[in-house]
């Protein structure tokens, strides 16, 4: 299949997927949602795929997460099940992923990645959930799973503030596996996948699906059909349509708590 905004490539039992709007620091609209999620349903179907790289295009960014321009100028939502970049609430793949983070990845950037099994950063990477800037809140999981990969304290610390950290900082909490020079990052990358897919891929998919039933356990999934319900309040308030207009126009917004 082809795909416009994403590009796939079979390297034996790998699969690299790479998000590609470079132009865009790889943020993701709702056309790219929908390859994102028709991409990681084939990943799943394909016998002869045991292991996925995600990554994103150009030397600046993994993914700026949401297209904010292409929402402010009335783009219609993603509304696929699996969530953002189809992958955030795919809670029934068994096949392990690595997140391969080029650059910045930031709101719904860093959500993907943290979505991820294992992640690999280059060591310009940095990561941020900077929804509250602009009105907003890391309703993709990133609340949910940032206070997984780290202490809670340090974990809202970043939630609440919208602070960027870099990549060694990310290693030194916990959510960052391993840091590289920007230029060996897809190398490693791939010898790490090529590690995964020379041991039992029944046993790795075993493990995922021991993983994902204690991802039920602790109700990810009702989690973050909560925070949709949260979010579609925060969206009639003055302060979210405020937050994104600020944000087209370059300017620091002014809240009113309406």
């Amino acid at each position: 299949m082809s795909y416009e905004f994403i590009t796939t490539e079979k390297r034996g039992k790998v699969l690299v997927l790479t998000m590609n709007r470079p132009e865009l620091y790889n943020a993701v609209h709702a056309p790219m949602h929908d390859e994102m999620h028709a991409a990681w349903n084939a990943f799943a179907a394909d016998p002869d795929l045991w292991v996925a790289v995600l990554t994103g295009a150009g030397e600046k960014a993994f993914s700026a997460g949401n297209d904010l321009k292409y929402t402010a100028n009335g783009g219609k939502g993603a509304s696929q099940p699996t969530g953002f970049g189809g992958i955030v609430a795919r809670f029934d793949l068994d096949k392990p992923v690595i997140a391969a983070v080029n650059g910045f990845a930031v709101g719904g950037g860093f959500e993907m990645a943290l979505s991820c099994d294992i992640i690999l950063a280059a060591d310009n990477a940095t990561f941020a959930l900077p929804e509250v800037k602009v009105g907003f809140f890391p309703a993709a999981s990133g609340i949910q799973r940032l206070i997984r990969e780290t202490s809670r304290k340090k974990a809202l610390e970043l939630i609440l503030t919208g602070r960027r950290v870099g990549a060694v900082e990310g290693a030194a909490m916990g959510f960052v596996n391993e840091v590289v020079p920007q230029a060996e990052l897809m190398a490693r990358a791939m010898r790490m996948a090529d590690e995964l897919a020379a041991v039992s891929p029944s046993a790795l998919r075993a493990t995922k699906r021991v993983l994902n039933y204690m991802d039920a356990i602790a109700r990810l999934e009702e989690s973050l059909l909560f925070n949709r319900e949260v979010l579609a309040e925060l969206r009639r308030t003055e302060d979210f349509a405020e937050g994104v207009k600020a944000f087209v126009e370059k300017r620091k917004p002014v809240w009113n708590n309406r």
